[in-house]
């Protein structure tokens, strides 16, 4: 992108990209202190969802305990008592279950707190308030580092929607502001908005999400579509590559194919005129000649872009489908955002 997206619209996309409502709270702060780094945001996302967490106590879990204990609880692990000895000494290894609040998403919680307490990169206001917030947590509480391993474990664990989204702003706190284990310390900051990678991602999960929340006319999902081809060895199909939509929007009218692509600009040059990304175009292509859609329905594709050079909005028929290719500006407020978002698909 050339021009980078306003905080106050990043933070809405992240919203909807994590499956989380907009916090009045967090937005009266952006509009009393302007931000002016996503680090800011999302330190201030942080502190307002630790705190809602936090306001009636930590939930608490059973979790798993493995202890060399004298009084007996739960199972003896019967092989690591006897290798060490301590079934003579009245002892045993125990496995066992105990009520806590010492869940790893709390522990990692309380580690990102401490880490952002500590990074000079964070105003020191907001260092003040995070400082203060550690001490909320309970005493018995050990801190969880933010790590790479971290991440994918808790997500195996499947997290309700509360806890996923606490999860996710760890994660992308630790991807773009920690310290990274190498630097022995000294804290690195990655304007993420610059990453067109990162920033597809969330791109595409928010509008998908948006149009899951705000809608009722469409079913939303992100769709395989199988190819219509044949090969003479029924295993040679396996090699096809797989097609997911970002977006699929179905009522019994419709049936678009929305396909998100966070680019700098929707158009490329090439021989000294502007053309359409062709790789985009033929994706969409392939999806709408290969998707089959029910009996009444209109097969429609459209790609969306996020508006930086130039605003877009041109409309074909290719291989019979409506296609669409527009842009979207993200720098306006975001109702206006909204509303356009809206205007799409009716």
């Amino acid at each position: 992108m050339e021009s980078a997206v306003p905080l106050a619209t990043l933070y809405y996309l992240l919203c909807y990209a994590w499956q989380r409502l907009p916090a009045p709270a967090v937005l009266r702060a952006t509009e009393a202190t302007p931000f002016h780094r996503p680090l800011e945001l999302l330190t201030q996302m942080l502190l307002h969802a630790t705190r809602e967490r936090l306001r009636g106590g930590l939930p608490r879990a059973f979790q798993t305990q493995h202890a060399d204990l004298r009084e007996l609880r739960g199972r003896i692990e019967l092989a690591p008592s006897l290798g060490r000895g301590l079934l003579p000494q009245g002892r045993a290894v125990c496995t066992y279950d105990e009520l806590g609040t010492g869940q790893p998403l709390h522990q990692l919680l309380l580690g990102t707190v401490a880490a952002l307490a500590a990074h000079r990169a964070v105003p020191l206001a907001l260092r003040r308030e995070l400082s203060q917030l550690r001490r909320r947590f309970p005493a018995e509480l050990a801190p969880l580092v933010p790590a790479a391993a971290v991440f994918p474990a808790l997500r195996r664990q499947r997290p309700a929607a509360e806890e996923a989204f606490l999860l996710h702003l760890c994660e992308l706190i630790y991807e773009t502001a920690l310290p990274a284990p190498a630097t022995e310390g000294r804290g690195r900051f990655v304007d993420f908005r610059r990453d067109e990678r990162l920033m597809a991602r969330i791109f595409e999960q928010a509008v998908r999400n948006f149009y899951r929340r705000e809608q009722r006319q469409y079913r939303v999902f992100a769709e395989t579509i199988a190819w219509q081809a044949e090969a003479p060895k029924v295993e040679d199909m396996a090699l096809l590559p797989t097609m997911l939509t970002d977006t699929t929007l179905e009522s019994p009218a419709r049936k678009i194919i929305l396909d998100t692509k966070y680019y700098a600009a929707a158009l490329r040059p090439r021989y000294d005129q502007q053309r359409l990304i062709s790789p985009h175009l033929y994706q969409l292509y392939a999806y709408l000649q290969n998707a089959r859609a029910a009996t009444g329905q209109q097969l429609e594709g459209m790609l969306l872009y996020p508006a930086a050079a130039a605003a877009l909005d041109v409309r074909y028929t290719l291989g019979g489908h409506p296609v669409r290719v527009v842009t979207l500006d993200l720098h306006q407020p975001w109702p206006g955002i909204a509303a356009d978002l809206l205007a799409l698909v009716r």
